[in-house]
């Protein structure tokens, strides 16, 4: 039973680590596959964003190219068209030679402008991060753009709902960021699970903003129902794999069971013939000795001696014929067990003859709720006949589960030991019945003698003789604590 459990506790296992793993894996495709999004979506919004700023650049080269001369009083500057066709270039301001710019952040930019030879960044008069002014100078005239940071994005080609995504989209420059999409901020702020991040600056060095995408995958947003899927899909497998299992070791289990039934039925039968040989024997000879002593007396009566002394002679010789037929009847079915007869030199593991006949009885044990304790430290082989020592243990095993019977469930337990004793193997079946009263030990290996009502007493005189049948010997005796203990010490394999 320990090891059937041992087995099953195995499969169980294995399937668990499989579940386990299997469910790892689809969670981390699922991760693997959300990063990739996310990778893919930054990467466009970051391609917009710099496409937006480099058409700034464009914007200022076109007006520093065409120079358009002073407006006319009463006219409109060309350049001042443009926040009606470019939504997000909030104003338009120039400086013309011989001007000043109407603060002085303009002024360093055009200064740092005409160094770099490209334009720059002058923050924002009213200090609004969502606002920067681009500065480009030129001759005569330099130019700068107020551009909004929001107004900027190309909603109809952004790769996400900006209202629902997950992800937050910021642009950074220096310690100021700009929010264009705020995404799941609770989860961004717990920090729980996966955290995805894109880093990049724009590709356009004159506005070297920071596109920044985060997102956060929170255990919640797991596959749960895949993973479930999975698990309870290799728990039906592994639930069918363990019921095929099951039966296949029931079917191998009865027919071991039939097998081992089969050889205890004829070794029975051999033992019934013996002792019926037995017990015929006397009657038979007292027969023979009383129709001896009839054909003394009758030879002395005058009266028709000679009919009376062939009439006797003839049941003399019947019963010589009978005597003889059943003597050669008991030697036929005795033969195979005599204790000096010749034994095949098999080599027995007792602890294995041990677990082959609890794998057998399996069931039976799990029904009566007996629990089995095994201590084989060292290997013990014997000389023996496997299918007779199968037997021996198969039939005390069912003895003792049988003796526990009477006694509490809880106190069910069959303490099996196999060990080295001199140049013999031992093995001893110990249970917590109700154990053998004193005067009946002498007998309990006596033919037709049972200590069970409907029992035919022939079990325990077998496995004596199939013991002593392999030179070795079948003894009983009472625990002190309760129950009884049947030894069986068969002589130990010697090494080749």
């Amino acid at each position: 039973m320990g090891e059937s459990w041992r087995g099953r506790r195995w499969w169980w296992l294995g399937g668990t680590l499989l579940a386990a793993a299997g469910a790892v894996l689809i969670a981390r495709q699922s991760i693997d596959t959300q990063r990739a999004l996310f990778e893919t979506d930054a990467r466009i919004v970051h391609r917009l964003l710099s496409q937006q700023a480099v058409q700034h650049d464009a914007i200022l080269d076109t007006l520093a190219l065409l120079q358009p001369g002073p407006s006319a009083p009463g006219t409109t500057a060309n350049e001042q068209r443009l926040p009606a066709l470019y939504p997000h270039i909030l104003a338009v301001q120039r400086r013309d030679r011989d001007q000043a710019w109407p603060d002085g952040a303009l002024t360093a930019a055009e200064t740092t402008s005409r160094r770099d030879r490209r334009a720059v960044i002058a923050a924002a008069s009213d200090g609004d991060p969502d606002r920067y002014r681009l500065v480009l100078a030129a001759e005569p005239t330099s130019y700068a753009l107020t551009l909004s940071v929001r107004g900027m994005v190309p909603w109809t080609e952004w790769p996400m709902q900006p209202d629902n995504s997950p992800v937050r989209i910021s642009l950074a420059l220096g310690e100021q960021r700009v929010d264009l999409q705020t995404g799941d901020t609770a989860a961004l702020d717990a920090g729980q699970g996966w955290r995805f991040s894109f880093h990049k600056p724009l590709a356009a060095a004159s506005q070297p903003f920071e596109v920044v995408a985060e997102r956060q995958l929170g255990w919640s947003q797991l596959p749960w129902v895949r993973m479930a899927g999975w698990t309870a899909a290799v728990a039906a497998v592994l639930a069918l794999v363990a019921q095929v299992q099951g039966l296949r070791t029931a079917r191998r289990r009865a027919e071991a069971l039939l097998r081992l039934g089969q050889v205890a039925r004829l070794n029975t039968l051999g033992e019934l013939a013996a002792g019926m040989a037995h017990e015929l024997n006397q009657p038979l000879t007292a027969v023979l000795a009383n129709t001896q002593a009839a054909q003394r007396l009758l030879a002395d009566d005058p009266p028709e001696l000679d009919t009376a002394r062939g009439a006797m002679a003839q049941a003399a010789a019947q019963a010589r014929r009978a005597a003889d037929v059943v003597g050669r009847l008991r030697a036929a079915v005795a033969q195979p067990q005599r204790p000096d007869a010749t034994i095949t030199d098999h080599e027995v593991d007792l602890a294995d003859a041990l677990r082959r006949a609890l794998h057998l009885l399996e069931p039976e044990c799990r029904r009566r709720g007996v629990v089995t304790e095994l201590h084989a430290p060292d290997a013990v082989r014997v000389n023996a006949d496997p299918v007779a020592v199968d037997q021996i243990v198969h039939n005390l095993l069912t003895n003792a589960l049988q003796a526990m019977d009477a006694v509490d469930p809880a106190q069910r337990t069959l303490r099996l030991t196999v060990q080295r004793l001199d140049d013999a193997g031992e093995l001893r079946v110990a249970d917590q019945g109700t154990g053998i009263a004193p005067e009946l030990l002498p007998r309990l290996f006596e033919p037709f003698f049972s200590t069970r009502e409907g029992g035919l007493g022939l079990g325990l005189s077998l496995c004596e003789t199939l013991a002593q049948g392999m030179g070795g010997t079948l003894s009983a005796a009472n625990r002190p604590g309760g129950g009884a203990v049947f030894t069986l010490r068969l002589p130990l394999q010697e090494p080749t």
